[in-house]
């Protein structure tokens, strides 16, 4: 054995996976971000980092950086996302006990613009060489370990009865978790109150649920159903936690940095029976609405505010866009900027991430004390939710959203649903509940859950 990382990268014939990244996701434990199928997927684990408090980014950083200082690096492809790349999931709130973790597989497979690939890592001594990445790659997609163990697990779709008469299903469990709706919705309307004292422009508030899946979890499955649905949004799956999520914390490809903005939320199902299209009418609705456009404005003042000292030049557009999903309409808003040197160095993704979260879009403003209110009010930890998961690669490209539209299966039966609004003046608790409803639609949907 040596402590030498060594990684060997290798084209893949993209003709033997015709449906894409979502194809290669077979089995429960795969690590994952996909969108539109393309993007990357882990296998194993060679190592980890975890981490936790404030300086949990930066800590990561300094981890990622010494591992692949020394690495032994070969790359026949040489795009963004080859090499040797770790794969990561960040608690949202700094004074969370949830561990934050970088996670390096044993072999990640990649597809983007038409060509892919497939990365073996090691920290051992035998040659690496293209067949041997190649055989890699079956064993695992054949569902065994490269020892030859199966360690695959099945599940199937399945209906929940109610917990309550609030909840409905056919089989199953699914109940509320740390706050019913009717405490949930009192901590929204205590937190419009503080918003109407002044303490604070915006606060964002989140919930959740409990679903139980007597016949068990079936993860692999419940990212392939959420990545055919939701082809616009980055589906991710670590360690446990998968969603698939509209809002772009930050991308970094050279040095370039891209964001996308979400604030601004119309539930598809309310255009049901309305005359006209439907996104007629979310335009009237959505982008005509003075509370969802100053929401938004927060939103990406926030951003842009904390991304400038890292940029020599950004480009954000002056007027919101409409992003059609499957469940929910959003304002959004594309930022593009140019790093800056700074001491010499163009800075990392997880540098940027310990600048910008958590955003005004996942937490309000002023930050401090919206945080504060959070842990006063939802009576939960968050855990990852909110948080950004992603991936970073050697040359200091990655992709890191907010895990959002998301959950954490918490044992092989239980999965922990999450969904937030962000609370304004103008905000009632019944639209907000309504709200998290149609943000839970997702995931329910991936899991078979019909409400």
């Amino acid at each position: 054995m040596t402590s030498t990382l060594r990684t060997l990268t290798v084209p893949l014939d993209v003709g033997s996976s015709a449906g894409g990244l979502p194809s290669f996701l077979v089995r429960d434990d795969v690590l994952c971000w996909s969108r539109r199928e393309a993007g990357l997927v882990g296998y194993g684990e060679l190592t980890r980092f975890n981490a936790t408090g404030p300086e949990r980014f930066l800590e990561a950083d300094i981890w990622w950086r010494h591992l692949i200082l020394e690495a032994e690096i070969t790359d026949h492809v040489e795009l963004p996302g080859t090499g040797p790349v770790a794969f990561g999931s960040f608690a949202f709130s700094k004074t969370s006990t949830h561990v934050s973790r970088l996670i390096l597989p044993e072999l990640v497979v990649g597809i983007r613009d038409g060509r892919a690939w497939a990365t073996q890592l090691t920290f051992d001594d035998h040659p690496l060489t293209q067949a041997g990445v190649l055989a890699t790659v079956d064993r695992w997609l054949t569902g065994g370990e490269p020892n030859g163990e199966d360690s695959a697990s099945g599940g199937s779709d399945v209906g929940l009865s109610p917990a309550d008469a609030s909840l409905d299903g056919s089989s199953g469990h699914l109940s509320h978790g740390s706050l019913n709706e009717a405490n949930w919705m009192q901590a929204v309307a205590d937190g419009v109150e503080e918003i109407r004292a002044g303490k604070l422009e915006k606060l964002v508030l989140a919930r959740d649920v409990v679903a139980t899946l007597p016949e068990g979890v079936n993860a692999a499955e419940v990212l392939r159903q959420l990545a055919a649905r939701y082809r616009e949004c980055w589906t991710y799956g670590v360690d446990g936690l998968v969603g698939a999520t509209p809002e772009m914390l930050i991308q970094v490809e050279g040095r370039t940095a891209q964001a996308r903005v979400l604030a601004g939320t119309l539930d598809r199902r309310d255009a049901e029976g309305v005359d006209g299209s439907p996104m007629a009418y979310a335009e009237r609705v959505l982008a005509g609405s003075e509370k969802q456009r100053h929401e938004h404005e927060i939103a990406i003042d926030s951003l842009t505010r904390q991304l400038a000292p890292f940029s020599e030049a950004m480009n954000a557009h002056s007027e919101p866009f409409i992003l059609e999903l499957p469940n929910v309409w959003h304002l959004a808003s594309d930022v593009k900027a140019e790093l800056a040197d700074i001491e010499g160095h163009v800075p990392t993704c997880l540098a940027l991430i310990n600048a910008l979260h958590p955003t005004a879009a996942v937490c309000g403003t002023p930050t401090l004390v919206a945080g504060a209110l959070i842990r006063k009010l939802e009576h939960l930890d968050r855990g990852p939710y909110a948080g950004p998961v992603g991936w970073l690669d050697a040359a200091g490209n990655g992709e890191w959203g907010i895990a959002l539209r998301g959950a954490v299966i918490e044992d092989a039966n239980t999965v922990r649903l999450y969904a937030g609004c962000g609370i304004v003046e103008g905000s009632q608790p019944e639209a907000e509940l309504a709200e998290t409803w149609a943000k839970f639609r997702p995931m329910l949907e991936a899991l078979g859950i019909r409400r």
